[in-house]
């Protein structure tokens, strides 16, 4: 059986777990709150412990708290942020009070437990782990300095890593050619280096505006206090807070300068997911590209063959499925079903704070994991090791009925409407059909209906 401790807050006693870290407060949450299971992300968590530290050396320089408390709140989130138990000292769920008061007080305590045992005296959550802040400004700080952190370390380097492999896998396969598609009907030839050029293409656009994205969320709320007056923090507290966690991060944050604004909405967070959902776009393209161009092996377009990772059926003896690119496209459903939510708690800054921060946070790190492991497994497992099937792209680009495009500048659109149907019509090569139907000779004809030529925009 789990034994206890008696602990006390403004609402009187509460047992409390003896092994825990946290306090009164947080067992209140847990409480209160058993909807989802769903803690707060632990890269939510670090970031916090990272403002708790900041906001301590601030503190410290300001004259406004005990160096020796400060000091001990430091050490003691350094301590938590490299402890693999970390999690289990923060409970809460993700539906809580909206403004993350329960995560912001659960890290107070948590802090204030440790820091009292490294320096011997009474450290107080909110009166000094607390001090100069609310949770109406530091949860929406830790919003910002999570995504910023999570964009820097998984996501932007997720995507180089595809980008970069999409492009090298391009320089591979550009000696194929394949029958090019529009309405999901054959259209005029293309190197395949030049889809795959055009998802790295896709890919690399993405990244730019996420990095544009990372300018709005240097902007910190920290400093606003409980309604963005700066209420009982000193007036230099934002200023010094922001140089300290920048150098704590290794990443330039700033203060706000508007202070209510950070408080009362989340627009960076909801502009930043609709580029996640953006970059899900592009990666549900380039995923179901894969598919179709995987599909068969008989019956489907056959044009290249994706690595064999499993049995793709319990029934059928011999079947492998392209699973990464259908897991890919799953999570890139999931992300745009994050933003919708986001979206949703995004509009609910209901005058002077926004009330579902821990859902704008949890979802928004969510979106940016997910984002980024899909990434990484498109590039290694589908993209970098498939198989071009050269037999499949010959055949129907030979037949191509289509090619006669390139003859539309000699012979009109109408008369080479004329050839392209008979052409279809008989299953016979385009160059045969007009041959015969055209004064151009044969060898004249092979050289402007040659699909490397056309492919490459009819350059000779």
């Amino acid at each position: 059986m789990t034994t206890t401790r008696i602990e006390r807050d403004s609402m009187g006693e509460l047992e409390v777990p003896s092994q825990a870290l946290y306090a009164a407060q947080t067992q209140r949450a847990v409480n209160n709150f058993p909807v989802s299971g769903r803690r707060m992300p632990a890269g939510f968590v670090r970031a916090l412990l990272l403002i708790k530290s900041a906001a301590a050396s601030a503190n410290v320089k300001l004259g406004e708290l005990d160096s020796d408390l400060g000091e001990a709140i430091v050490a003691a989130a350094a301590q938590l942020r490299d402890d693999p138990r970390l999690m289990e000292h923060f409970p809460v769920d993700v539906f809580q009070t909206g403004s993350g008061t329960s995560s912001n007080m659960n890290a107070n305590e948590v802090l204030a437990t440790l820091a009292t045992r490294l320096s011997g005296k009474a450290v107080h959550p909110n009166d000094h782990v607390n001090r100069g802040q609310s949770s109406n400004d530091v949860i929406p700080t830790a919003i910002h300095v999570s995504a910023t952190l999570a964009l820097e370390e998984q996501l932007l380097s997720a995507l180089s890593h595809l980008i970069r492999t999409t492009r090298i896998k391009a320089r591979e396969v550009h000696q194929y050619i394949k029958t090019g598609r529009t309405h999901l009907m054959d259209a005029m030839p293309v190197r395949m280096s030049q889809s795959l050029d055009a998802w790295a293409e896709q890919v690399q656009l993405n990244q730019a505006r996420l990095e544009l994205a990372k300018v709005d969320l240097r902007s910190l709320a920290q400093g606003g206090t409980a309604v963005g007056t700066g209420i009982n923090a000193h007036p230099e507290f934002a200023e010094q807070f922001a140089l300290a966690l920048s150098e704590l991060s290794g990443l330039k944050f700033q203060r706000a300068a508007n202070f209510f604004a950070h408080i009362s909405s989340q627009d960076a967070a909801v502009a930043l997911s609709g580029q996640l959902r953006g970059s899900a776009v592009s990666l549900m393209k380039i995923a179901n590209d894969l598919r179709w161009m995987n599909s068969g092996p008989l019956a489907g377009l056959g044009e290249i063959e994706l690595e064999a990772l499993q049995p793709g059926s319990s029934i059928m003896p011999g079947k492998v499925n392209p699973v990464i690119p259908e897991a890919a496209a799953m999570v890139c459903a999931q992300v745009m079903g994050n933003d919708a939510t986001i979206a949703v708690a995004g509009q609910s800054g209901n005058f002077e704070l926004n009330v579902m921060l821990p859902l704008i946070a949890e979802r928004l790190l969510d979106s940016i994991e997910l984002l980024a492991n899909a990434s990484r497994l498109l590039a290694d497992k589908a993209i970098a090791g498939f198989r071009v099937r050269e037999e499949q792209l010959q055949g129907p680009l030979s037949r191509n009925p289509i090619l006669v495009t390139a003859l539309n500048p000699i012979i009109g659109y109408q008369k080479a409407a004329e050839v392209a149907k008979k052409a279809y019509a008989a299953g016979r090569p385009i160059v045969d059909v007009a041959q015969e139907e055209t004064d151009l000779d044969r060898e004249q004809l092979l050289e402007l209906l040659d699909p490397a030529r056309l492919a490459d925009g009819g350059v000779e």
